[in-house]
């Protein structure tokens, strides 16, 4: 029982019991013998007491009462300390599956209510084929113990019952060759009854009790009537297991009432017979969830943007005298350092680009990989959606373009660069060094073991000095030391022409560069 605030749960409040079993000669041994060990005496006892509220003879709801009564009846003082007693006890009841709480708010009267429904105890079969349950018992008392309780439910089959000979013939009686129904006039209008009077309450049985259900009251209140498929939604209060696929479709791909009474609607979902095609529902109920979700990252990035460029007006009216001002830089260690690529050779040495990398915003990095600054909208839109949607830090955002701009086999596409990040997302990459690694690691995939140093930086753990200068990796495969390596061939092939700065934005960008190196004081 999940309680956040105390005057929330008081003696003062009323509750209800809502019990559908009777409780027998082996439902009491289960408790006594089986449950009791698990979560205690006490426990047991609020069970019972729970049980008692509903009449033995009967089944369905209790009165409503006060809560007092209840701590009267288990020596509880009315108070916090009593309270507290109350839930920990019963939040052991729903952690076994003995009990369920509900609690329900009234606005008329500004106050809640309590629902205690009791659950019947597993069988002895059941329970033993429970694993976290039989687990739970093991470490309570032993597991001879378990053993021996199992054995104390079963009665031995006789000897004389195990002879392989013998031969066994069902001779039982078939319901139909002893009674005759009168079946050419079916009577709605009692099944209807029976079914609105019935004792126990509709429940979404086969479904995850800690999940919300759609009721059939709920879809067809619904559903428009002039609908081709309204006889077959009718139908659907008589078919529990056609339910049962329809929670379960809108539970996995996450649809309202709406959505599912839409859904329901469409041609094709009923065949001829009214049986429903969950195919089909779950195929189109898959392409609402896809177009759902889409425009909720599309809207999530434009209130982003919105947020940004209202951000970026405020601090041009207070005039900032620089981006970097209040950003604490982040240094890089030598063994994480990346080789600066040709397109930047002669304006930045290594520590001032990975300094860059690891401290410059994502949108500022990208648009110097592209001449005149100009980053194409898809290329724009796509590093957007890793950035709001993804929600990789910059400094990650930052090592793959320069992955991608070292071995750009695949060039900016679209589907390459969310392949990269999406991969980089499953492998739990958050850190600049993490994401240095990961691309390392791609490289010696790429490369078969071969010489990376362009992109893999000069990381000593993972490569071995070999002669004029060069490095080397080792594939880690037994045998090949002596294989002969290929040749090493050039990838890239088209390097864009640096564009001419003046005079002023190169002392701009050797200003910066010598800050983020921390040459140049403030």
């Amino acid at each position: 029982m999940r309680i956040s605030n105390m005057h929330h749960f008081t003696e003062n409040h009323r509750f209800y019991v809502y019990r559908e079993f009777a409780l027998g000669v082996l439902e009491l041994k289960m408790l006594t013998s089986i449950y009791q060990p698990m979560i205690g005496a006490y426990a047991i006892s609020i069970y019972q007491t729970l049980a008692g509220q509903v009449p033995a003879d009967r089944l369905g709801y209790s009165e409503l009462e006060q809560q007092r009564k209840l701590f009267l009846a288990l020596d509880l003082e009315p108070g916090e300390r009593g309270r507290k007693i109350f839930i920990e006890t019963t939040s052991k009841l729903e952690a076994v599956g003995l009990l369920q709480t509900t609690r329900r708010y009234f606005p008329a009267i500004d106050d809640y209510m309590y629902e205690y429904q009791l659950l019947a105890p597993l069988a002895p079969d059941e329970f033993f084929k429970n694993q976290h349950l039989v687990m739970l018992l093991r470490d309570k008392v032993g597991k001879y113990a378990v053993l021996a309780l199992r054995e104390s439910f079963q009665c031995q089959e006789p000897e004389e019952l195990a002879d392989p000979d013998a031969v066994a013939e069902n001779i039982s009686v078939p319901f139909y060759d002893l009674f005759q129904l009168n079946t050419s006039v079916i009577d709605f209008e009692l099944e209807q009854a029976l079914y609105e009077t019935a004792p126990t309450r509709e429940r979404s049985s086969g479904l995850d009790v800690t999940s919300k259900a759609f009721h059939y009251t709920e879809i067809i209140t619904r559903f428009p009537r002039e609908s081709a498929n309204r006889p077959f939604v009718e139908a659907l209060r008589y078919e529990p297991q056609q339910m049962i696929a329809i929670n379960m479709t809108a539970r996995k791909f996450s649809l309202t009432l709406q959505d599912t009474v839409r859904l329901l609607d469409e041609d094709g979902v009923f065949d001829e017979a009214g049986e429903l095609q969950v195919d089909l529902l779950q195929y189109k109920a898959n392409m609402n969830y896809r177009q759902g979700r889409k425009r909720d990252e599309e809207r999530e990035r434009h209130i982003v943007k919105a947020e940004a460029a209202a951000e970026a007006v405020r601090r041009s009216n207070s005039r900032e005298s620089s981006q970097w001002e209040g950003i604490e830089e982040k240094t890089v260690e030598m063994s994480y350092y990346l080789e600066v690529p040709t397109l930047f050779i002669g304006q930045c040495d290594i520590h001032q680009y990975n300094a860059l990398l690891r401290n410059e915003p994502y949108t500022q990095l990208l648009s110097r990989f592209f001449p005149k600054g100009t980053v194409p909208k898809t290329v724009a839109d796509i590093f957007d959606k890793i950035d709001i949607n993804y929600k990789l830090p910059d400094e990650v955002i930052n090592v793959m373009i320069h992955h991608l701009h070292v071995y750009k086999e695949s060039s900016w596409t679209k589907g390459y660069i969310d392949s990269v990040a999406s991969n980089m997302l499953a492998k739990g990459v958050g850190t600049y060094e993490q994401a240095v690694e990961y691309i390392r690691e791609q490289t010696l995939k790429r490369t078969g073991g071969r010489d990376s140093a362009s992109a893999a930086g000069k990381d000593s753990r993972t490569s071995t000095a070999a002669p004029g200068g060069r490095r080397s990796y080792n594939n880690g495969r037994a045998g090949n030391a002596q294989q002969s390596q290929k040749p090493k061939i050039s990838i890239i092939t088209d390097i864009p022409t640096a564009p001419q700065l003046t005079q002023e934005q190169l002392e701009e960008m050797r200003r910066r560069a010598q800050k983020l190196d921390g040459k140049l004081k403030k």
